[in-house]
């Protein structure tokens, strides 16, 4: 089911987008709520910060503790604490706290100045519960309020009920009663609230925008592959019909489906157009066989009726036709497919005179040329030139192999009539030979110059054709140096 649902582009491309917003999401929303604890978090701490070191202030002057305005606050835990640990003043409604490092939420023994000792000055300190002023003895000793500022959180209960706090942390030290540290804590339901609420609002947002993502991929996806899916079914119905001239629609789109389909014409054109060569050439194949087929046949069954009337040397001639006319075929199919020509090294100069030797007008002028391929093929080639030239010229031809530059040049020249400049692509064709040279006899199959040409693209060369300096053919071969 897995598979089903997802095999096809939509269906991923619509799962890709809606995970890759997803994650953006979800880091956006983990740096918003991020932030906005850190921001609620950080003016938490400067109430905090304000309200402590306020109190430390009043504490350092020597005010009593009754008289500190920082405790009379309901909404703000307060407490002071001496460098023992114990809890000297709190805040009328504190009673539980966590996150002060004291053991009690009230004082022990509560009264005195600040800077008083509870165990030493009892007799001599203000009350806790209210005290008129400063000692009779004199003005208290001053005390020095630390710049630093730290933080903690903790919990509260004032009045019953328990709540989250930031506590910060100021210290006041006096030379004669030693180190006094001042806790207040700002709440922190504000954070709490906001937080919360941003998180409920991301959850509901968040896949109600993740659902408009997909759906809108969906039919983004649907309107951008349609067209794809037209190529589909045309193909489909091309392949089922065997129609090759069919053509899938290209859309106005001028995108990449668009390219795709113009290709696919191309594709479709080469395949039409190969498909009607192959044709063609079982055709032809077939015609140029029966021939040779067909006069064997008429005179061997002669022969067995009448052995006198036996032609045996026209009986040979067809065979060796036939014979030249399936290894031309054979020839032709293993280029068709593919076949690679080989790598091997061997002069090309050295090739056109062993294939020029015995034949009678054949002059040969050759440098020391090598090349890279197949010297069989090669060596076809030039035999299917040289055999060319020798049937259609007057007495002479002439053979020429030389370097020029990055190619190897092999020129076959004949003294002939030439051929005329309409035909001069057209007889590389297979099966094509010119009016006058229609007598099988004389003129062949048609498939000498088709052979090679083919030969000489397959090595990376070309083959043409031109106007001799004596009137006739010139055909030229270029193959690539070997290096």
């Amino acid at each position: 089911m897995t598979r089903r649902w997802f095999g096809s582009v939509r269906s991923r491309a619509t799962l890709a987008a809606t995970l890759v917003v997803a994650v953006a999401l979800l880091a956006a929303g983990a740096a918003v709520l991020l932030s906005l604890r850190s921001d609620l978090t950080g003016q938490a701490e400067s109430e905090a910060a304000s309200a402590a070191r306020a109190v430390a202030v009043e504490l350092s002057d020597g005010r009593p503790y009754d008289k500190l305005t920082g405790l009379d606050e309901d909404d703000r835990p307060v407490q002071i604490v001496d460098e023992r640990g114990r809890v000297v003043a709190a805040s009328e409604d504190l009673e539980r706290v966590t996150g002060t490092g004291a053991d009690t939420a009230r004082p022990g023994d509560p009264g005195g100045r600040a800077g008083g000792d509870a165990d030493d000055d009892a007799d001599d300190s203000d009350d806790a519960n209210g005290s008129d002023g400063p000692d009779d003895d004199g003005p208290a000793p001053r005390g020095e309020v630390d710049s630093d500022t730290d933080f903690s959180t903790g919990t509260a209960t004032i009045d019953g009920t328990t709540a989250d706090y930031r506590f910060a942390a100021v210290e006041v030290e006096f030379e004669d009663r030693g180190k006094f540290t001042v806790y207040a804590g700002a709440p922190l339901a504000a954070e709490r609230s906001a937080v919360g609420t941003a998180t409920t609002a991301m959850l509901i947002g968040f896949p109600l925008l993740l659902a408009v993502v997909a759906g809108a991929t969906w039919l983004v996806t649907r309107r951008a592959l349609s067209p794809v899916e037209g190529i589909r079914r045309e193909m489909a119905a091309i392949t089922a019909s065997e129609d090759l001239a069919r053509r899938v629609p290209v859309p106005a789109t001028h995108d990449e489906v668009a390219r795709l389909a113009l290709t696919t014409n191309e594709t479709l054109a080469a395949l039409e157009s190969s498909v009607e060569r192959q044709r063609r050439f079982v055709a032809d194949a077939s015609h140029e066989l029966r021939s040779p087929i067909a006069s064997l046949r008429t005179q061997l069954e002669v022969g067995a009726a009448h052995p006198e009337l036996l032609d045996l040397d026209g009986a040979v001639t067809d065979t060796v036709r036939l014979q030249t006319l399936a290894a031309d075929l054979l020839l032709l199919a293993r280029l068709d497919a593919g076949e690679r020509p080989g790598d091997a090294r061997f002069d090309l100069g050295a090739l056109a005179r062993e294939h020029a030797e015995g034949r009678a007008g054949v002059t040969v002028t050759a440098d020391e040329v090598p090349v890279a391929g197949s010297r069989a093929q090669v060596g076809r080639v030039l035999t299917n030139l040289l055999d060319n030239a020798r049937r259609h010229a007057r007495s002479a031809v002439t053979v020429g192999v030389r370097a020029e530059g990055e190619w190897a040049l092999v020129a076959v020249a004949d003294d002939g009539d030439g051929v005329p400049e309409a035909d001069r692509e057209r007889i590389f064709e297979r099966f094509v030979r010119l009016d006058e040279a229609r007598s099988r006899d004389d003129g062949g199959a048609g498939l000498g110059l088709a052979i090679a040409r083919d030969v000489a693209v397959r090595h990376g060369g070309t083959l043409t054709v031109g106007r001799a300096p004596a009137g006739g053919a010139l055909f030229e071969l270029r193959l690539p140096r070997a290096q």
